[in-house]
């Protein structure tokens, strides 16, 4: 069993190489492996191209040794035809003997059929190898399989004396001219750029844009930009501001009418009243999104804390103090991670209810 954790944890090593490009597939690596050395590894890279196992398998350079080798995979093989075909297919097709499985895929096209497939073709099959580690690896892709709601960050910095934004007491006129007051460092900031990489969405409500004017990209970090979700319940939010430059594909979920949508500008009807954080949430299910960053104000990210639908917390605390203000969001949980980013603390929280 411990080479078997050796070779699971190569292959979760190889699938964290995808994070924020496969979506909305899962996160997968695979490894083959041959008189215990390594002959062979790949990872899913991006949806609609191939997945782990064939780059796995295609990495093999004598492909007699297949065979006789072990084939080692973070996630289940799938076993339906989709942008690409089955793997548990190519894995029978090549006479692969041993097959070493993470953990099962929650996909209703999956689900043990990959695993059944294999052995019915008379593969010896183990499976709940690093079981734990292969799902937090894809905990996104199985909250939304498994609570059809995407996985759920929240993310705040606030002042040493626990304030997430200083009151305006001037209101600015010029939307160019709106910039946020920061709160943490320069490395901080590009720390959440990064993560902007790595999820599908970013969700802030209406006064965060009508306040700082945000753009929600990732420009200070390289990869994908998060799909813009923007609360807008009145129609507040005009063409002037950022988030309706079509730059990036933006929803709005509003109960205003008066709008159309185009291809980066997307409307969604939905009630502002008890169950609107459940109700974007199922808007979020219907446009595939399996992550979503809650990035403020704090009476935005507090709604989702008040309706205990979150997964993790970020939180910045930074050393400036502005003495009064908006509070920060009030939340429970247990603490996974604490370091510092220069002066900054970054405090990680996990929801365990």
């Amino acid at each position: 069993m411990k080479t078997h954790e050796k070779y699971i944890n190569r292959c979760i090593e190889l699938a964290k190489n995808g994070l924020g490009t496969t979506y909305p597939n899962p996160l997968v690596g695979s490894v083959i492996v041959f008189e215990d050395k390594i002959i062979g590894e790949g990872w899913h890279k991006k949806a609609g191209e191939p997945h782990a196992e064939v780059n796995a398998i295609n990495s093999v350079k004598d492909k007699s040794l297949l065979s006789k080798a072990t084939i080692y995979v973070s996630l289940e093989p799938c076993s339906h035809f989709g942008k690409t075909p089955p793997c548990a297919d190519l894995i029978v097709g090549h006479k692969i003997p041993n097959v070493v499985i993470g953990t099962v895929d929650p996909n209703e096209k999956v689900a043990g059929n990959g695993i059944k497939k294999l052995l019915e073709a008379g593969a010896n099959v183990t499976v709940g190898v690093l079981e734990e580690e292969c799902y937090a690896l894809n905990k996104r892709f199985f909250t939304f399989h498994n609570k059809k709601r995407p996985y759920i960050i929240l993310k705040w910095a606030e002042t040493a004396d626990g304030f997430i934004a200083p009151f305006k007491i001037l209101k600015q006129v010029q939307h160019d001219k709106l910039k946020p007051v920061w709160i943490t460092n320069t490395y901080s900031r590009q720390l959440v750029h990064k993560w902007r990489t790595e999820e599908q969405a970013i969700l802030v409500g209406t006064q965060t844009v009508l306040d700082d004017n945000p753009s929600l990209n990732a420009r200070d970090f390289y990869g994908n930009n998060p799909v813009r979700i923007v609360w807008d319940k009145s129609g507040k939010i005009d063409a002037k501001f950022h988030v309706k430059d079509n730059s990036i594909k933006t929803l709005f979920i509003t109960e205003s009418k008066e709008f159309k949508s185009t291809e980066n500008c997307i409307y969604e009807i939905c009630q502002f009243d008890e169950n609107l954080v459940k109700n974007t949430l199922a808007i979020l299910v219907k446009h595939q999104i399996q992550s979503v960053i809650i990035e403020g104000g704090s009476q935005t990210i507090q709604s989702f804390i008040d309706k205990n639908l979150w997964d993790e917390a970020r939180i910045f605390k930074g050393k400036s103090t502005f003495k009064n203000g908006i509070k920060a969001p009030k939340i429970k949980g247990r603490t996974i991670e604490t370091k510092n980013i220069l002066e900054d603390q970054l405090i990680i929280v996990k929801n365990d209810n």
